[in-house]
């Protein structure tokens, strides 16, 4: 039997006919020896308007409701008091941020309080403080003590009053805090933390540190990340071997040689096939290279055969270009007519080296090695990736990261010529000596020079020599005569004509040319100043 008390209402009569009617109060009063008197208590909570319901049945929920569920929490950094909750109709995440000045428990109270002036209906509240979960439990029905905080209290005050006076049930549940549990509660939870946490701008690690991350993830070489990163020789080359990977797949520095290459992209490729087991059934990696950009085309295939290395080549054609000539070894898919026919409707010339000899195909065999090194540096974080993807990552490396101290550009620039400075142009004379009749010849036009290999025009062609048999040509300083001026010659035969008299030749009007009288400024152009001729005295 519900029993609505107002302050002011209860008087000695009523009490009397309680204890006449009410058996559950005499048992309660039963042998109770003091005296029993009718009063207001002193707890300011109990003013001239306050009123109280006991209720029988109560509001809360020992199981959870079929309804909307509300999610709440705080953060004492933030000073955020966060709600949110999915909209049953739109199926969309809706949230409430309020900034409240305290404790986290203040701020998280008050998202409580906001939930229940928001949600008169059926709801369940979650949340993951144990100590705002036992306040909302205990608050139906409870008197308050006094509290020193009087934000704490306020917001008590107000929390009992509205769960005593609630009509719609609701659950309170409490659950853990930062868990990667699945499910619809663990999801909430995670995006009110989300919402209630303060908003951190991470700084950016200093200029090695970024380069570092990006060498683990990438592993590019140390040239590649001065180029990047503006890093110097020796930083890139201690992020380098510091690498666990790098360090176990170091290649040794490739030796001089000579290798005709291409004076332009896609004027010389060279072609091969390699083998790398970790891609099963696809292990036959078809590589293709252009010799005067170093720009790398690679693909997996399940075979080697013609068929394979058209399919490779019509990829390689889609990404860098048409060549004008590929060079391969002596294989029988590259001796294959049907290769051979291919290349012709192409357009390609096809060139082969010498039989059983490797060193013709020397960049594209340099090609394999750095390949497979960057697939085996990359492994660890790329394994359970397909063999394309593999490849594309391996790729990427090697034509848009990888360079040399040489030339501070990757390979994708120098052959999509992304700088007119990277034009191969006439460099000055050279002496050559013939690797065969050890003679010195010249002197010739340096066309293009590299590591290990120089390019020099002769009279029969273009010709690839060892570096080491070229040397600058240096033109020995000839005896020549400074041709002299007119006038000063004009001066000195008038001289020679004074000194002979006037009996020596007959008086005749003198008359100069018109070119003698001059400005100042032609006079500059047909008379430059001695510094002009200085280098003659050298």
């Amino acid at each position: 039997m519900p029993i609505k008390l107002k302050s002011g209402q209860i008087t000695k009569a009523m009490l009397e006919h309680l204890l006449q009617e009410n058996e559950v109060l005499q048992f309660a009063l039963d042998n109770y020896p003091g005296q029993i008197s009718i009063h207001r208590p002193a707890h300011k909570i109990f003013n001239s308007d306050a009123q109280f319901r006991l209720e029988l049945k109560s509001v809360q929920s020992k199981e959870p409701l079929k309804a909307l569920t509300v999610f709440i929490d705080a953060s004492g950094k933030s000073h955020k008091s966060v709600m949110t909750w999915r909209d049953p109709l739109t199926q969309r995440w809706e949230s409430e941020v309020v900034e409240v000045e305290g404790s986290p428990q203040v701020a998280e109270l008050a998202a409580v309080v906001r939930a229940f002036e928001t949600f008169p209906g059926p709801f369940n509240l979650v949340t993951d403080s144990s100590y705002v979960a036992g306040i909302v439990s205990r608050a139906e029905h409870s008197v308050l003590q006094e509290v020193s905080n009087v934000t704490l209290f306020k917001l008590l005050s107000k929390l009992v009053k509205l769960i005593s006076h609630r009509k719609q049930p609701f659950y309170v549940m409490h659950t853990r805090s930062h868990t990667e549990l699945p499910g619809f509660i663990a999801e909430g939870n995670r995006r009110a933390d989300a919402l209630a946490a303060p908003v951190e701008v991470a700084p950016l690690p200093n200029r090695f540190e970024q380069a570092r991350i990006s060498h683990q993830l990438h592993h590019q070489n140390a040239p590649g990340l001065v180029r990047q990163f503006n890093l110097t020789r020796d930083q890139a080359k201690a992020i380098v071997t510091g690498c666990p990977q790098c360090h176990r797949y170091a290649i040794p520095s490739m030796p001089t040689g000579v290798n005709p290459r291409g004076l332009s992209s896609c004027e010389v490729w060279q072609t091969d096939v390699t083998h790398f087991a970790p891609f099963g059934r696809q292990k036959y990696v078809h590589v293709s290279v252009d010799t005067f950009s170093g720009a790398v085309f690679a693909s997996a295939h399940t075979g080697e055969k013609a068929g394979d290395a058209t399919k490779h080549l019509i990829q390689a054609f889609s990404v860098l270009g048409i060549p004008k000539s590929l060079k391969t070894d002596n294989g029988p898919a590259y001796r294959s007519k049907e290769f051979c026919s291919f290349l012709q409707q192409w357009g390609v010339e096809h060139k082969t080296g010498i039989p059983h000899s490797p060193t013709g195909q020397a960049i594209v065999e340099r090609t394999h090695q750095n390949l497979k090194r960057v697939l085996s540096q990359q492994q660890p974080i790329l394994k359970i990736e397909p063999p394309s993807v593999r490849l594309a990552r391996a790729l990427f490396t090697l034509n848009f990261l990888n360079c040399s101290f040489e030339t501070m550009n990757p390979p994708v620039t120098r052959h999509f010529r992304g700088s007119s400075q990277l034009e191969p142009r006439e460099r000055p004379k050279v002496l050559v000596k013939d690797p065969e009749s050890l003679k010195i010849q010249g002197p010739h036009d340096l066309v293009t020079w590299g590591r290990g290999y120089a390019c020099v025009s002769t009279p029969t062609g273009l010709r690839w020599i060892p570096s080491r048999n070229v040397r600058p040509y240096v033109p020995k300083a000839s005896e020549m005569k400074v041709p002299q001026v007119t006038v000063a010659s004009w001066r000195r035969r008038k001289k020679e004509e004074e000194e002979a008299g006037p009996e020596a030749s007959p008086p005749s009007p003198i008359t100069l040319p018109s070119w003698v009288f001059c400005h100042e400024e032609e006079a500059e152009e047909l008379f430059p100043p001695a510094e002009c001729f200085q280098w003659l005295f050298y």
